[in-house]
């Protein structure tokens, strides 16, 4: 039997630069069918590390010949691209069961199946077990009796019993970068490690103990956190440093943890005696930097040099809002603990809320510049199925947009009680002028001490965020 995995042709965030990412969840997804199907034949097309186009994608696939070709979507704006890609594989051959799943499918499998007859399958939340018992069973009159998935029978759309979650995910293989190992070193993340820094994604937990509304992440893993434990954690970034050149690692978590967890990583790191130029970069609440301040320095010794803090609003109101579970006063003690422990300081804004006004995002603006992080992403919220800012918005009528494509985070999905969505999109391209238009903050980052702050600041000189907020604003 012959299963090809496809990380379709699409376009990259602008927002972050220049990177290409490795395709994280069918390179798991494919060691995971090694590790438990037998006499099966896994290839993976990354189209965009392999240079194939959609004009090119079906002489693949038929070269190939596979029973099933499944792809998966990470976000809901990847959904048209998943969808094509199945549709092609449908176009090559009939016979071939395509499969799709992830959060946004999960989050919409009865409105999915209904408008993309390209997909056979649906594979609810998590999926490697599910998807094994599939390929296991590739007759579709076994469908009906695998746990987990959605499926067409007929003119019916058929919802099977949800399948438990992995009680440990240690049971799970190491990720299987080779499957990708003829192009694994054009993965790379400009901004954070430069262009030639081979760069690896490492899952250390799913899930998460809180619960934001604008996170589908909680929800997704059933409303659990599962960890691996520090010493797997360690033993999976050293796995992709010696045996594929890795360089910069992330640590994918939503979430890098409370307790000693965090110290406990950087212990393990550190006994591995990696070499120097290895680092890695995770997200992180606030509260938790703060709360254990006194990790820091181990942290950044084990190579840490970069953390994504979700700060989100100056607003108390806001924040309480969100379920966030902080205050502006965490966010600004946090980035002041990272920047003394020479650890790059990135926060993370949201405008666009329900009672956001033109002022109260006047005011995170002003609260981003005296914050001073060494760079700042502004987003729109974003009603993503699968959150609670999804209910609301559908059940109160506030969506205007559904085109799935926009579900970006710099696309504005709905208005504010005041102001309209052309207004918000305006908002949000004011937010990156007020901040990244200073011209002392400028020439402090391409003339920092700092070489990554350095490195990164003159990446975005020449890289087109600003040209591209600006044509949002064009846009129909």
């Amino acid at each position: 039997m012959k299963v090809l995995l496809i990380e379709p042709p699409k376009e990259e965030w602008f927002v972050m630069g220049e990177y290409l990412p490795p395709p994280s969840g069918i390179i798991q997804l494919g060691a995971y069918l090694e590790k438990k199907v037998k006499d099966v034949e896994i290839k993976i097309l990354d189209c965009n590390a392999q240079n194939i186009d959609w004009s090119y994608l079906p002489k693949h696939i038929e070269a190939f010949n596979p029973d099933i070709v499944a792809s998966s979507s990470v976000a809901t704006c990847n959904t048209y691209v998943v969808a094509r890609a199945l549709e092609t594989a449908k176009k090559v051959n009939s016979n071939i069961l395509t499969v799709t799943g992830g959060q946004h499918f999960t989050a919409t499998t009865q409105e999915s199946l209904e408008a993309f007859p390209e997909i056979d399958v649906i594979v609810r939340g998590e999926g490697e077990q599910t998807f094994a018992e599939l390929a296991r069973n590739l007759k579709k009159s076994a469908l009906p009796n695998i746990e987990g998935i959605s499926f067409r029978n007929k003119a019916e759309i058929v919802h099977n019993p949800p399948r438990q979650l992995i009680e440990n995910l240690e049971d799970l293989p190491f990720p299987g970068y080779h499957l990708v190992k003829d192009w694994v070193r054009k993965y790379h993340f400009s901004a954070m490690a430069g262009k030639d820094a081979p760069y690896a994604l490492i899952e250390g937990s799913r899930g998460c103990p809180h619960s934001c509304t604008f996170c589908t992440q909680w929800l997704h893993w059933g409303k659990r956190w599962r960890v691996k434990s520090p010493q797997r954690i360690a033993s999976e970034i050293e796995f992709c440093c010696t045996n594929y050149g890795s360089k910069f690692v992330w640590l994918t978590d939503d979430n890098l943890g409370a307790g000693t967890r965090a110290e406990e990583i950087a212990d393990e790191i550190i006994k591995r005696k990696l070499p120097s130029d290895v680092t890695w970069f995770v997200q992180a609440r606030c509260d938790d930097i703060v709360r254990h301040k006194d990790a820091l320095p181990k942290l950044r010794k084990s190579g840490l040099n970069w953390v994504l803090l979700g700060v989100e609003s100056s607003e108390p109101s806001t924040l309480k809002n969100f379920k966030k579970g902080i205050t502006p006063n965490d966010a600004k003690e946090a980035v002041k603990l990272l920047k003394e422990n020479g650890i790059f300081a990135h926060a993370m804004f949201i405008i666009g809320n329900r009672k956001d006004t033109a002022q109260s995002i006047a005011r995170l603006r002003e609260f981003a510049n005296e914050l001073d992080p060494d760079l700042s992403i502004f987003a729109i919220l974003t009603p993503f199925p699968g959150n609670e800012v999804f209910e609301e918005a559908r059940k109160n009528g506030w969506i205007e947009d559904f085109n799935w494509s926009h579900y970006d985070m710099v696309h504005a999905i709905m208005p504010t009680e005041t102001l309209s969505r052309a207004e918000v999109q305006e908002e949000l391209y004011e937010c990156y002028r007020s901040f990244y238009g200073s011209w002392s903050r400028r020439f402090r980052g391409l003339f920092s001490g700092n070489a990554l702050r350095r490195r990164t600041y003159w990446h975005m000189l020449g890289s087109s965020v600003m040209r591209e907020m600006r044509n949002l604003l064009r846009a129909p």
